[in-house]
């Protein structure tokens, strides 16, 4: 199973989240990370609800086996698609209930059923006991409190 840090949060939301340094912290603790990324005037940047932290092609690329990204914009989009990386993970959605991922993976929003092989995002908002075996047939978490989830689920 993979343990996705939603923004870099580890242990619960924090102000740090999509931050550069927040970023690396998650990825030095063998997770993955799912980022927020905008493309603004050319330029890339992290950050939820707008581009606050300016990054580079080059940082993306140097991390990108651990990145799940989310574009928010389609600049970011299509800035991503013309990179031609074969190992790039990056995708779309907005409160679509399934988005598929450049790597063929399902990416599932909040509180809807988890395919095998599927990516529960953020089950810490809707899991309840019937329903918390449905993560464990998933390929991923993803989440603001992942090492919680590593040390239930985890091998």
């Amino acid at each position: 199973m993979r343990f996705i840090a939603h923004r870099g949060n580890v242990a619960g939301p924090s102000n740090l989240e999509n931050s550069p340094t927040q970023i690396d912290a998650c990825l030095n603790e063998s997770f993955d990370c799912e980022i927020d990324l905008w493309v603004q005037n050319g330029e890339f940047m992290l950050g939820h609800d707008f581009g606050e932290y300016v990054i580079t092609k080059e940082w993306i690329l140097q991390r990108q086996e651990g990145l799940w990204i989310h574009c928010k914009n389609s600049e970011a989009l299509n800035s991503l698609r013309s990179l031609n990386s074969p190992i790039l993970n990056y995708f779309w959605h907005q409160e679509d209930s399934y988005s598929l991922t450049s790597q063929n993976f399902i990416w599932v929003y909040p509180g809807i059923f988890v395919p095998p092989g599927g990516i529960s995002v953020l089950p810490e908002k809707w899991i309840r006991e019937e329903r918390g075996k449905e993560i464990c047939h998933g390929f991923g978490i993803c989440s603001d409190y992942i090492m919680q989830f590593k040390e239930q689920f985890g091998e």
